[in-house]
């Protein structure tokens, strides 16, 4: 097996042309794409991950704007890792939900629910337009180890979990659930669960993606404490005045 930093060196990194921010819509944004794809095996992307990188599907990028720098990559330390009190009450809450991984293949299911969590939760956003290729491109297609966990409990699918596996933690792709269940705290649970799993395979990091500190629907990540930031290429606690 080649040193995953020996090809890190072989990859080329491009700019994207100037388009209109998925996040902040006022402002442009750019990313800059890992090339060429097929050289970043499971080994090379945990590489590129702690780098501040992400992938969808086959694309591994990262933000890269000349005049904004409100994306912050951001993972949790598992095992410092203190839920608070709702966080708590979310896990017992949810604690009769059956985790099943499952193959990495199209679920006509999977997909309802996807199209449902969509409509319901990102209306307008494009992807509640997302047709049965584009999920496939975006959350079953990839070059590395990659779970799909569906969590189910005695009536329906309730949530479903595409998660990397890096040599240093888990990395959270994407999850969605059912948007209808009253009372429900999934989106809490569910990170908490993944933060478990970490543990269980004895792994530092739980990568959680971007977070943007304007952007009150990304709010949700940084109640678990703590939590660090990828900032000025450095890996560090976020301190609670930068959190606010």
């Amino acid at each position: 097996m080649s040193d995953p930093r020996e090809v890190l060196s072989l990859l080329q990194f491009y700019t994207t042309a100037p388009f209109s921010c998925s996040y902040l819509p006022e402002r442009r944004a750019c990313s800059q794409a890992a090339v060429p794809g097929h050289l970043i095996d499971a080994a090379v992307y945990s590489q590129l991950v702690r780098l501040g990188f992400r992938r969808s599907g086959l694309i591994t990028y990262r933000p890269h704007c000349d005049t904004c720098n409100a994306c912050i990559p951001v993972r949790l330390p598992v095992d410092r890792l203190n839920p608070n009190r709702s966080q708590r009450r979310a896990l017992k809450h949810h604690a009769n939900l059956l985790a099943r991984e499952c193959p990495l293949r199209f679920d006509e299911r999977h997909y309802a629910l996807y199209a449902r969590y969509q409509a319901r939760r990102h209306t307008g956003g494009g992807m509640d337009e997302d047709n049965r290729e584009q999920y496939i491109q975006f959350l079953l297609e990839g070059r590395v180890e990659t779970r799909l966990i569906e969590f189910s409990d005695a009536e329906d699918i309730r949530m479903v979990s595409v998660i990397d596996v890096l040599d240093d933690g888990l990395s959270s792709v994407y999850t969605f659930f059912d948007p209808d269940v009253p009372g429900a705290a999934y989106g809490t649970y569910n990170v908490l669960w993944q933060a478990r799993l970490t543990q269980q395979l004895n792994l530092p990091y739980l990568y959680l993606g971007y977070w943007i500190r304007e952007l009150g629907k990304m709010a949700y990540k940084t109640n678990f404490r703590p939590i660090q930031g990828y900032v000025r290429n450095v890996w560090r606690d976020l301190s609670n005045d930068e959190l606010i």
